[in-house]
């Protein structure tokens, strides 16, 4: 009973410290609805029952669809030789070398990925990786502002919905101009863009392909950009690099994207990983760790950390970044993807990427009263309208079999009909067809 008076005392002490008179007043900001109704947990089960009650649980999944879902991340094929090479004791527990003389193979791994990625984007210099695409773009507009010491960041609306959404949450309550410019005809509107441009504009954030699927060739905006002192951002999706025009040959400024593509599968969500490559006159600002190749005294080669940048190394509020973890595992997997695929491998996955794309859009624009709505072009997905709700015949067709696509009205206004279809190496003739079919019945139906 004493111990139970002492901690009753304390416990008021301090409450009295921070200004509350109860407990629930230290709460009340809370919602009703958020706060647990009970603490009466039941009781822990075994082993057995455990793995009964997930696995009931995950039967839930529809994991047998034919997927065309993309605006991101993609169902492409990963080869066996991905998952058995990083199984390998040497890499499954991979996070950072802290001790880089004990490290060498995985800082050579790394150092591996940073020239891949390099040799992807024609850009200068890349970093160890970020947590995903999304932080690497918000990590990549912070380095905007460093560099150019100003505070207004252009979006323009064909960067991904979650991106965008992302960033407006982590600049809320940072001393920045956050301005999103609507696209036109589903790629970027430089009239509105450059209207924005001015002496304050720290960069333009631009992706290719856009959240629509366009292509597009951002060298005009680069040079706007340029010309006001501004820098430009492009999230780009690393496969169509096999046959796009890279951002370098734009005048991209800072590079990053998602790197599920790179031989991680969809996973419901993750883990992934982000990739972030600048010009060498900006590695000073870049976030996140560098790994460089050296020799030692005795002329061996070896492997070390160029840059390290986070609070933790001794930074603590010169820090270019407190969110920029690198995803170790996930990059030695995109460096084996790449490796196993090869130069020609690469191209030849982008090239059936598009092609197939092309394909299926030609079929189910056979369909009656379905159009295409964007003229630009486009490399692996694309939209098209429907003469129904699009959410509709999305979730018509999952009971078909298909996950059929992205419907756009749920965050777009005006294009409640409208549909992103994406189509990677995987799908053949035979589900791009039964698709048409499928799409083409639903809408009979209605």
């Amino acid at each position: 009973m004493t111990y139970i008076s002492n901690t009753k005392k304390q416990q008021q002490e301090m409450l009295e410290a921070i200004g509350v008179k109860t407990i629930d007043d230290l709460f009340k900001v809370i919602p009703a609805d958020f706060k647990p109704k009970s603490f009466n947990i039941p009781a822990g089960k075994s082993e057995i029952q455990v793995r009964q009650h997930l696995k009931s649980l995950a039967s839930k999944n529809a994991t047998d669809l034919i997927c065309f879902l993309g605006g991101g991340f993609y169902d492409h094929y990963v080869p066996s030789a991905v998952d058995a090479i990083i199984s390998r004791s040497e890499f499954y527990t991979a996070y950072t070398p802290y001790q880089p003389e004990v490290s060498q193979g995985v800082l050579q791994a790394i150092y591996e990925y940073q020239t891949a990625i390099c040799r992807l984007t024609g850009m200068d210099i890349s970093n160890a990786s970020i947590y995903e695409g999304g932080t690497a773009l918000y990590e990549a507009a912070m380095m905007a502002t460093r560099i150019t010491k100003r505070k207004k960041i252009i979006v323009c609306e064909g960067v991904s919905l979650i991106y965008r959404t992302m960033l407006r949450s982590y600049t809320s309550n940072l001393a920045l101009k956050l301005v999103e410019i609507s696209t036109a005809d589903g790629i970027a509107c430089r009239e509105k863009i450059f209207k924005e441009i001015d002496s304050d504009t720290a960069a333009i954030i631009l992706q290719n392909p856009n959240f629509f699927g366009s292509v597009d060739d951002f060298s005009d905006i680069s040079q706007k950009a340029h010309s006001a002192g501004a820098l430009t951002i492009c999230s780009v999706y690393p496969i169509s690099l096999g046959l796009l025009k890279p951002p370098s040959e734009m005048g991209i400024d800072i590079v990053t994207g998602e790197g599920q593509s790179l031989g991680l599968p969809l996973s419901f969500g993750g883990p992934y990983f982000g990739f972030l490559a600048t010009l060498k006159t900006h590695v000073r600002q870049m976030p996140g760790r560098v790994v460089g190749r050296t020799k030692d005294k005795q002329g061996r080669q070896g492997f070390v950390f160029t840059l390290q940048t986070r609070e933790q190394h001794i930074r603590r509020e010169k820090a270019t970044s407190n969110i920029c973890t690198n995803s170790t595992l996930n990059t030695i997997a995109a460096t084996v993807y790449l490796s196993l695929l090869g130069k020609q491998g690469f191209k030849e996955t982008a090239q059936l990427c598009a092609d197939k794309a092309e394909y299926a859009c030609n079929k189910l624009l056979r369909i009656k009263d379905v159009k295409k709505k964007f003229s630009a072009p486009f490399f692996n997905e694309f939209v098209i309208e429907l003469p129904m709700d699009a959410a509709d015949a999305v979730s018509a067709l999952i009971e078909k079999g298909f996950a059929a696509g992205f419907p756009l009205g749920r965050y777009y206004k005006g294009m409640e009909h409208c549909m992103l279809v994406s189509v990677t190496e995987k799908r053949t003739k035979e589900e791009i067809g039964h698709l048409k079919e499928s799409l083409e019945s639903v809408l009979k139906s209605e």
